[in-house]
């Protein structure tokens, strides 16, 4: 355990923190701001290197990149010795930097069950990773869509708040 209390030791789990972070942020507002607006103008005979070959390696990236994020932040939050005080939302401690860490913890949480237990599993069956009726392809398509935009909307607060605790 002394290793993992040493400066270093938390500077590096921060930076991973971080790292995933940013390549989860970063894959979230690619579909939402990117590929999702454009599929419309990509003509029929492109659309399946999209669905075949861009979207399911993107996916993987971002689901383990959500997965990362959260294990490394709580990691970090350990080692820091507030993840008690953050994931109760300050009201143990009365501490605003607490509920503020707290309130990003809470919506990554929720953001990241999002994604392995919603976004990830209709996606497989809108891009005909697994099997399903072909008329539930689209409900599974709007499905992992809006919870995705939703995810997108969450992230600016999520990020906010993260950020925000850094500034006191």
């Amino acid at each position: 355990m002394g290793f993992l209390m040493d400066p270093y030791a938390i500077f590096l789990v921060r930076w991973l923190h971080v790292i995933s972070g940013v390549m989860w942020i970063g894959l979230l507002w690619y579909f939402n701001f990117v590929q999702i607006p454009n599929m419309p103008k990509i003509p029929d005979e492109q659309k399946p290197a999209i669905s075949k070959v861009i979207a399911p390696a993107a996916l993987f990236w971002f689901r383990w990149a959500a997965l990362s994020t959260i294990v490394w932040g709580l990691i970090q939050a350990w080692q820091l010795g507030y993840i008690g005080n953050a994931l109760s939302l300050g009201l143990m401690s009365k501490s605003a930097a607490h509920m503020s860490i707290g309130f990003g913890m809470w919506m990554g949480l929720i953001m990241a069950f999002n994604v392995w237990f919603v976004i990830w599993p209709n996606q497989q069956k809108a891009l005909g990773l697994v099997d399903c009726p072909a008329d539930q392809k689209p409900k599974a398509a709007r499905t992992a869509m809006l919870f995705s935009r939703t995810n997108t909307m969450l992230s600016i607060p999520m990020s906010y708040s993260m950020v925000a605790v850094h500034l006191a």
